[in-house]
């Protein structure tokens, strides 16, 4: 069985230089933010900028994130799932959520053991939800 949550994400730009990421990891570490997530890309349709995702913050962190210039993503709705690893577990994910006709924006995954932890973003509150309900039962 699959353990799935909601997970609020915040984002920042940074100065695709480097430097530019370490930057925002750095206040977030001094601030005692312990990320379970971390994805940064380059801004193609704005050069020299970066956009950094990060979750968890919690407490003082996502005030000290917000110094920083992190928001919580409000366009953005997340889960993280996590649970026990199994050849083809991506595609028997995908192809429950397709079946219930929700979108994803994204999707990162990784696997470390026989665990694996993924974070999915949907278009709306309501596809977060329907997609926890479904990938609370099995695939």
């Amino acid at each position: 069985m699959l353990s799935v949550s909601k997970a609020d994400v915040w984002a920042a730009t940074c100065e695709d230089r480097p430097g530019g990421l370490n930057e925002k990891l750095e206040g977030l570490a001094k601030a005692g933010a312990n990320l379970e997530f971390v994805l940064a890309r380059r801004l193609h349709e704005e050069p020299a900028k970066g956009v950094l995702f990060v979750t968890p913050l919690r407490g003082a962190e996502e005030q000290a994130a917000a110094k920083l210039g992190f928001r919580k993503t409000l366009s953005l709705y997340s889960l993280r799932i996590e649970g026990p690893d199994e050849a083809g577990l991506g595609a028997k994910i995908t192809r429950a959520l397709a079946a219930e006709n929700i979108n994803l924006r994204g999707l990162s995954a990784a696997r470390s053991g026989n665990q694996f932890i993924a974070y999915l973003a949907v278009d709306s509150e309501d596809d977060a939800q329907r997609a926890a309900n479904r990938l609370q039962k099995p695939l």
